[in-house]
């Protein structure tokens, strides 16, 4: 299944695929620079620096390390409503494919796109790719 994310919201996009990955399917999202975060930008910025510059008391260079890509901010988000410890998980994590763009081998292919997942009119929404833009970001 090829899912077109243009419109879509992060939250509710990434619950549905996770469902999908799960039951065994294989998922593959193009346009993940198009997929909105609800909320105010200061307070996603803020909410994503926090993370990103999370580190260890007793070496700061190791910790966590975030993602700023779009990509890899959104597989964050599905990856992380799977199971980490189970085989189950892991081989779900494996059948996931996200592009920031649409690639050449896929123009022809029919994309999917998840009615749960669409924004409403009257929610505030910044782009994944903007947000991404303002963490430091280059694609």
């Amino acid at each position: 299944m090829i899912i077109n994310a243009k419109g879509l919201i992060m939250g509710k996009l990434a619950s549905k695929v996770s469902e999908k990955l799960l039951k065994g399917e294989r998922i593959e999202i193009v346009n993940a620079e198009q997929v909105l975060i609800t909320g105010t930008k200061e307070f996603i910025i803020k909410r994503y620096n926090k993370k990103r510059n999370a580190s260890v008391k007793s070496n700061p260079r190791f910790g966590p390390k975030y993602p700023r890509k779009p990509d890899a901010l959104l597989k964050k988000a599905i990856t992380g409503m799977l199971p980490k410890k189970t085989k189950r998980g892991t081989e779900a994590k494996k059948r996931l494919k996200i592009y920031i763009r649409e690639p050449k081998e896929l123009n022809k292919e029919k994309f999917v796109s998840i009615k749960e997942a669409q924004s409403k009119t009257n929610e505030k929404t910044w782009k994944l790719g903007e947000i991404s833009r303002l963490l430091g970001a280059k694609w």
